[in-house]
């Protein structure tokens, strides 16, 4: 079987991919087993809510008549185009019929099946082909009715290359492209850089490039500070340096024991010889990997290569902890609180968890779970397929492994505590801010405006959003301002971003009931982006929307800012009032968020020049043209002639590149 599953498309329906999720709804399968095709029974909502979950299951109904009863993924899409789920399916019929029966799902099903107006499908061979395309969906859609684990990070590694005679010992996240050898993978590039420090203590591996090793002409510092051999200069003859990469390598496969009792005896055999220089260069190499297991706390007899993973559920929330156990040695851990419904359980919540988490990393062949998961015996199948090797996953209930589980767990009780203390703390500042600016109640999204610009080039609006949980990074946005006339005037910048953004919101959300409209909007600058903002909101019909500008005091001085609000004196805070700090968090966020599109706009801009504007010139054209040449000026200068002799041009293109610089439009 492959690692990708092998599948046949159905498209029944034009839709944008949006979103996805892992633990599939509470539908069921065995009320589904003998599936018709009679009308469902009437749905339990009322009025309104009754005709949009009539319509959707209308619609659902629609799409059973055809479906096969082979595996595959379905896809409930919503009125915007954007993913509501996706699920997986033994049987696309049985499954997808489930939903036409509104009357035995939750709540939260039947605002899923109101909300759907058309729906995708793809068959696979076998429900794992299935599985491993759900969980891949699921993190590249993130619906709003799944389970979603958001985790773009790669874990980092350790290195140690294998395409040169005297090997580097780094660190290395992303793609192993290279020939080399990895180990880990660690929990945070802190745990990688602490390692990597100890074992260049106790090995003197180099860490340089291989550009930088190639151009030395006499040792670095590491060599001073006694953490390389310098074998760029030949202080270590190719063979001993090797030795050293072995000692290495063993050290991280687990081998530490015997490593630190060679080390001992060498020690011991310079001393004897009266050598204490040696002996002390061996004793602070014992010393260094002695460092590197005191971060390995917790090993259990016979765990070599494993992940813990355990799930702690509390007020609504999941904190999922993962330790990494590789070689014999702890590599540290992670807390994750993946966004789901607080109707799931913990076992829900850590099926869907583990079939996400594995997606885009090799499972160990071992791992040990807190609960036993839904399908548990198909996620295992799925991870042994995509990891290449066989991969158990378990529930210790006695012995050393419990041990680990309960430690894990503690870790996941204390990580979601502190979770919680921070949200209380958030309530209370957003309490603040509601009284401060007389908001009807706490508001559940704030939207922050800030420009960037330099002399009007590369002009762009930037909005950061932030609500009960902090800030929403995925709600973020950048607007490229498009009129000419308004780059590098504030306030016409601020009046397209707001003029682009609620022309917007009024056209996909009017109903405001899909959670994007804010209950305040907060502008970086003073009373004339305040009286901008408010003309563009009532021109657009939108009255309801709290409006208040921050500007930083005389002298620009950070902690005497002053509020503008429409139709009120401006007001200031106590320098120490926790709201003050929070508005300025929120203010120096969006202003960050701004500056650093700014700048990678700009920086990007740099490469480019006036060829890049002509049709069908592509980059290695323009290398061609500007190394013939050497500058855009000169090609723009050339005759036809000139530029037929470059290698690559054409006649045909010459005359392209010609007209193009001078043609009098």
């Amino acid at each position: 079987m492959s690692d990708r599953p092998t599948m046949a498309v159905t498209r029944t329906a034009p839709s944008e991919e949006a979103t996805l999720s892992a633990a599939a709804p509470a539908v069921d399968e065995a009320a589904a087993s003998g599936v018709n095709l009679d009308p469902p029974a009437p749905p339990v909502a009322t009025g309104r809510g009754a005709a949009n979950l009539a319509r959707g299951v209308a619609v659902i109904q629609d799409y059973v008549k055809t479906l096969p009863g082979s595996p595959g993924v379905y896809r409930m899409i919503g009125a915007d185009g954007g993913v509501l789920y996706v699920g997986k399916a033994k049987s696309l019929k049985k499954r997808v019929y489930a939903y036409t029966q509104p009357h035995k799902q939750p709540v939260r099903i039947q605002r899923m099946i109101a909300e759907t107006v058309t729906m995708e499908f793809v068959t696979t061979h076998t429900e794992v082909e299935a599985l491993l395309l759900e969980s891949n969906l699921i993190k590249r859609l993130l619906p709003h009715y799944n389970v979603l684990l958001r985790d773009d990070k790669s874990f980092p590694y350790i290195m140690i290359t294998d395409d040169h005679p005297c090997p580097q010992l780094t660190k290395h996240r992303g793609v192993r492209s290279r020939a080399a050898v990895y180990f880990g993978p660690f929990a945070n590039a802190g745990a990688v850089n602490r390692t990597i420090t100890a074992l260049q203590r106790a090995f003197l591996l180099r860490n340089c490039s291989d550009a930088v090793f190639a151009a030395r002409t006499r040792p670095c510092l590491q060599y001073q500070i006694k953490r390389c051999t310098a074998p760029c200069v030949e202080r270590v003859s190719v063979a001993e340096y090797q030795a050293q990469v072995d000692q290495t390598r063993s050290f991280l496969s687990g081998k530490s024991s015997e490593i630190q009792a060679e080390f001992a005896r060498q020690m011991q055999t310079a001393s004897d010889a009266l050598d204490f220089e040696t002996a002390a260069k061996y004793r602070d190499r014992i010393r260094a990997l002695t460092a590197v297991q005191a971060h390995q706390d917790i090993n259990v007899e016979g765990i070599r290569d494993a992940d813990v993973i355990a799930a702690h559920q509390e007020g609504g929330h999941t904190c999922v902890q993962v330790f990494f156990f590789r070689n014999g040695g702890n590599y540290g851990n992670r807390a994750y609180f993946p966004s789901h419904d607080k109707t799931l359980d913990t076992a829900e919540v850590l099926t869907a968890f583990v079939a996400q988490f594995y997606e885009n990393k090799t499972a160990p062949g071992l791992v040990l779970i807190s609960h036993d998961l839904e399908e548990q015996a198909l996620i295992e199948q799925a991870l042994t397929i995509r990891a290449g090797h066989r991969v158990e996953l378990a529930v210790p209930r006695r012995g050393d492994k419990t041990r680990l589980i309960d430690h894990a767990l503690d870790n996941a009780r204390e990580a979601i505590g502190r979770r919680l203390a921070e949200s209380r703390t958030q309530s209370r500042l957003l309490d603040g801010v509601a009284t401060l600016f007389g908001l009807d109640g706490p508001p559940q999204r704030i939207e922050v405006y800030d420009n960037s610009h330099i002399q009007g080039s590369h002009a762009i609006g930037a909005m950061i959003v932030a609500g009960p949980e902090g800030m929403l990074k995925n709600a973020y946005r950048k607007f490229t301002i498009r009129s000419a006339e308004a780059a590098g005037d504030d306030f016409a910048m601020m009046r397209e971003v707001l003029t682009r953004r609620f022309a917007r919101a009024l056209k996909e959300d009017p109903e405001r009931s899909g959670g994007s409209w804010p209950d305040l909007v907060l502008i970086d600058g003073g009373q004339g982006q305040l009286t901008a903002a408010e003309q563009v909101l009532a021109e657009l019909g939108v009255v309801d929307v709290a409006l208040v500008a921050i500007a930083k005091g005389p002298d620009r001085n950070a902690g005497r800012e002053r509020f503008f609000l429409p139709g009120r004196a401006p007001i200031s805070l106590d320098l120490k009032d926790p709201v003050l700090y929070f508005l300025q968090r929120l203010r120096d966020e969006a202003h960050r968020f701004a500056i650093g599109t700014h700048r990678a706009r700009r920086i990007k801009a740099i490469g480019q020049s006036t060829i890049d504007e002509i049709p069908g010139i592509g980059p290695l054209r323009k290398k061609a043209l500007l190394h013939h040449f050497g500058s855009a000026r000169a090609v723009a200068q050339a005759g036809l002639d000139d530029l037929a002799m470059v290698a690559g041009i054409s006649r045909t293109v010459a005359k392209k590149i010609y007209d193009h610089f001078h043609s009098e439009g």
